[in-house]
């Protein structure tokens, strides 16, 4: 059957997460409190970084990387699901569709891959520390963070190139609070079983392989944290506790969709929300707040602008 332009999706409707008002009220005052505590939490990680010398090493340089992809992941879809708890008719352009989707899994693809090279710079501390200033310089700093970037949006590019030219005519109803890929496709006129093995294939590859590498890391630095010195021990212990816990709060609802991603449960929704609202808030909670150098940093630069206002 032939499709004039004119039927052509043009726009997608966001159902969100609930149509009770007074859900979307206590929703909003949630999720807009975690989403200013998320932004501005990893801004001032960023701030600190860059403003204390002590902060100077290459696990602060991808700490502060790892704040910003968190900022960028907080600002492309929580904003309009703000907004829209105040809309009744929720809606989304197609090229605002698709920018969500590229946005995304670029952001995501790019902690995953960060995350690994932080794993690494532990690895090279806790097990070959007399080697650790040669092996993790500047230039290798700024290779991880460069690769971190090109993979994830050549992931996302991956997925964007066949989503765009589906043949998009009649339903438009996502229900999400944003273009989630494996929604959107469903909505394609066609048989979309191939695209839904393809976006699992490449999706969970990525995801899998960055998994794999971080668990056998940890695992070795385990091993060799247990040979250490109980003072030692202790303070390695306590930076792979922060670590671990990222990984496994991350990689959890990401593992869980890719598990399960065309067959959506109502819980889904809130494990979307958990993933693009509530992940970029453990950078400030889990990594900084746990960290007496990013601790004392941060006393040091209040002290600093408190005795500045008082002179």
């Amino acid at each position: 059957m032939a499709h004039t332009n004119e039927s052509i999706v043009s726009e997608f409707v966001l159902l969100g997460l609930s149509n009770s008002w007074e859900l979307q009220l206590f929703f909003f005052a949630i999720f807009s409190t975690v989403y200013l505590t998320s932004v501005l939490g990893n801004v001032l990680i960023i701030i600190v970084i860059f403003c204390d010398s002590n902060l100077n090493s290459p696990v602060y340089f991808l700490l502060s990387n790892l704040s910003f992809i968190d900022i960028c992941q907080s600002n492309f879809a929580t904003p309009k699901m703000l907004v829209d708890f105040f809309v009744e008719h929720k809606t989304i352009s197609f090229e605002g569709c698709m920018a969500q989707i590229f946005l995304l899994h670029s952001f995501v693809g790019s902690e995953m891959i960060l995350l690994v090279a932080m794993a690494y710079d532990r690895f090279v501390a806790i097990c070959k520390p007399l080697h650790y200033s040669t092996i993790m310089n500047q230039k290798l700093c700024i290779i991880f963070v460069s690769v971190s970037w090109a993979v994830g949006v050549l992931h996302s590019v991956s997925h964007l190139a066949f989503t765009v030219g589906l043949p998009f005519y009649g339903p438009n109803e996502v229900d999400s609070f944003f273009c989630d890929l494996p929604l959107v496709i469903k909505l394609a006129c066609m048989d979309t079983y191939g695209m839904e093995v393809m976006t699992l294939t490449n999706s969970g590859l990525i995801s899998l392989s960055c998994f794999l590498a971080l668990i056998i890391s940890y695992a070795v630095i385990l091993i060799t944290v247990r040979h250490q010195s109980s003072s030692g021990s202790s303070k390695a212990f306590s930076t792979l506790s922060a670590h671990i816990t990222v990984v496994i709060l991350f990689f959890g609802p990401c593992i869980y969709f890719y598990i399960w991603p065309f067959s959506r449960l109502s819980v889904d929704k809130f494990l979307s929300v958990f993933y693009t609202v509530c992940t970029p808030l453990l950078n400030p909670i889990i990594y900084s707040l746990r960290n007496e150098d990013v601790k004392s940093a941060m006393w040091k630069l209040r002290n600093r602008h408190v005795n500045a206002w008082k002179n």
